[in-house]
């Protein structure tokens, strides 16, 4: 059978028929993303090895998959979902080689430039797709940086990871930075925003190809063995997600991400301590703060208007 060669997908093997509704295809669609799912839940109880063979399992069906299906709405998704497995395989095999250090993190996410290029190149990802725009860009910086802390100080709250560097110096902290911003963030962001969420906005729509895109960003944060992490990340996702949408700018996520991995795992493990944080969360976080707050809050409208409440 015989393609149209300005299609992005050159080999075609087997058509979805005509007549398949989009909610049909939408299911399809579906099923790897609960086999990942499935598989970061093996990985949050702690069994790596069922993980492992899920997520070989579900990378080479894409694969597969990718190789004999012609409709590009299908094809496109299940290629960028790819992705996600070929990450975790990198990420559960590398302690295998040594232990896990600051550097290995270039280890995990450098090879993965690979695959988001061919994939960026095959589907024909145009420039705005990408993100590589900096449209609206100094307006949400602040609102960027805000969030930024806000989300850090939530996961290290939750999750309170070890230090990467030796000491909050200049120099190690630059490195956190590098490493964090050139590596981490650009790739992760590349992989779920440019590529994954852009492919599943044109499947399930802008909400809830958002909504998708976020529950695999959050899940696939259960190596940390807790479920408010994956809570959190999810709903860190959705903004970084949202803001994604909004602006199409890469930079400005990349931004959010890495300067929330700099304070999570560079300056909170430091300062958290020494500024006795906890303590601080505990009395301002706590029932009786808030409600006495709002009761002052209520008292003091209640004497400046008294005209408003009928009961006076």
């Amino acid at each position: 059978m015989g393609y149209d060669p300005d299609q992005s997908v050159n080999q075609v093997f087997i058509d979805i028929p005509t007549h398949t509704s989009i909610f049909q295809k939408k299911k399809v669609l579906l099923i790897p993303v609960l086999v990942i799912i499935l598989a970061e839940a093996q990985q949050f109880l702690g069994n790596y090895t069922y993980a492992f063979w899920l997520y070989a399992m579900v990378l080479i069906i894409l694969c597969l998959i990718t190789l004999s299906v012609r409709d590009m709405k299908i094809y496109a998704p299940y290629q960028a979902l790819m992705l996600l497995p070929l990450l975790r395989l990198v990420n559960i095999s590398m302690p295998v080689f040594f232990e896990m250090t600051l550097y290995s993190f270039i280890f995990i996410y450098f090879p993965l430039i690979i695959p988001i290029f061919f994939i960026a190149v095959h589907q024909k990802f145009t420039i705005e797709q990408i993100g590589f725009i900096n449209k609206k860009l100094l307006i949400y910086i602040p609102a960027a940086l805000i969030i930024s802390v806000m989300i850090a100080v939530g996961e290290y709250y939750i999750v309170r990871p070890d230090h990467l560097i030796p000491d909050f110096s200049f120099l190690n902290v630059l490195k956190l930075s590098i490493i964090m911003f050139v590596f981490v963030a650009i790739i992760e962001e590349l992989i779920f925003r440019s590529i994954l969420q852009t492919r599943l906005e044109e499947c399930f729509g802008l909400f809830f190809g958002l909504i998708v895109t976020s529950i695999l960003f959050g899940v696939m944060h259960s190596g940390y063995g807790t479920i408010y992490e994956i809570v959190l990340t999810c709903f860190a996702g959705l903004i970084i997600g949202y803001l994604f949408q909004r602006t199409r700018c890469l930079l400005l996520i990349v931004l959010i991400h890495g300067l929330i991995n700099v304070l999570l795992f560079g300056v909170l493990p430091y300062v958290w301590g020494d500024y006795n944080i906890d303590s601080i969360i505990a009395r301002y976080a706590s029932l009786s703060y808030i409600s006495d707050h709002f009761s002052s809050l209520f008292l003091i409208h209640l004497n400046q208007h008294p005209a408003l409440f009928w009961f006076q």
